[in-house]
């Protein structure tokens, strides 16, 4: 079957209201800006957008976020094999959009597939439910959440629409540097506002003081979902709480687009116990936010992670490898 146009795709797409953000035809243009080539394929009712990143000697690897789309996958997989064949594709990695059960058990993933040793996106996160009255949202946060959202109201915090992506990488460098991870560049930012906003699926909130920008993030949204995947702070006025106003804004705006849920995007994946007795003794990694996101009243959600699908098994070695002696030196 031919790769679908991004016009089709879009078609194929509006038939799935539910699909993830990261399968839409924006996220795949924003990715293919930035190294990666992107194909849709579909068959029957299922579809898929795929990322494929080019290696030396006319292999790749490839990718398909938070897909494929539909039910039933089973027609899809054969096309998916014969394009990856033609694109020296060495594995194929797949994250479904799909959490574990309640009882923290995932499903099975398709004959062919293993479970992948590593997964891309966090794995483990926090999901606010919009729904009932700004009055029963914020009932559902932790008491000190709700004190500090009033308090930053109280100290002159406002929070308003912006387009100056210079402002927020200098804040998103800032809070790189200050809390050590890696952050995107200014023309990724750009691109993905750029290509998101126009249509309403994107919105960048700065929190200020006296004109002074304190807090700044990027909410996304497609569907009845919503996603906060980039947030920054600077390192004065902390005292006002910029961004607990921030997020309780992006919230808002959320729920005006006729969102039902709020994803915090990324928490350490542990258990909610650990995550608890933890959270006031660790700040690496994920463990940093954890203590900001889980005031919001979040459920705590794990997907079921990551299938490889293996076409060049001794390279496939090879990154096996290379995710072994990186997890040692680490």
């Amino acid at each position: 079957m031919p790769e679908l146009s991004a016009a089709d795709w879009d078609q194929f797409i509006s038939q799935h209201p539910d699909a993830h953000l990261l399968q839409t035809r924006a996220w795949g243009e924003l990715k293919a800006a930035f190294g990666w080539q992107v194909a849709r394929l579909a068959a029957g009712h299922s579809g898929a957008q795929i990322l494929l990143r080019p290696l030396p000697f006319g292999f790749s690897l490839a990718y398909i976020a938070r897909g494929p789309l539909g039910d039933d996958w089973n027609e899809l997989w054969p096309e998916i094999d014969q394009f990856c064949h033609r694109q020296g594709v060495v594995f194929l990695k797949v994250e479904p959009d799909q959490w574990e059960n309640g009882l923290g058990q995932a499903g099975q993933p398709p004959s062919g597939f293993y479970p992948s040793p590593q997964t891309i996106q966090p794995r483990r996160t926090l999901v606010v439910n919009l729904s009932g009255s700004e009055e029963s949202l914020l009932n559902r946060m932790k008491q000190k959440t709700r004190y500090n959202i009033k308090l930053a109201q109280k100290k002159g915090v406002v929070v308003r629409p912006s387009a100056d992506l210079t402002t927020f990488h200098r804040l998103m460098r800032t809070t790189g540097e200050r809390d050590a991870f890696g952050i995107h560049s200014h023309a990724y930012y750009r691109r993905a506002y750029e290509l998101f906003h126009p249509q309403g699926a994107c919105e960048l909130l700065v929190a200020e003081y006296e004109r002074e920008p304190l807090a700044a993030l990027m909410v996304f949204a497609h569907g009845k979902r919503a996603w906060y995947f980039y947030g920054a702070s600077s390192n004065t006025h902390r005292d006002r709480m910029p961004t607990y106003l921030a997020q309780w804004e992006a919230m808002r705006w959320a729920r005006a687009q006729g969102c039902h849920t709020y994803d915090l995007w990324g928490v350490p994946d542990a258990d909610e116990t650990t995550l608890e007795a933890q959270f006031t003794k660790r700040s690496d990694g994920l463990w940093g936010v954890y203590r900001f996101k889980r005031g919001f009243g979040g459920e705590l959600r794990r997907s079921v992670g990551a299938w490889d699908r293996v076409y060049r098994p001794a390279l496939y070695r090879l990154y096996t490898l290379w995710l072994k002696v990186r997890k040692l030196k680490g």
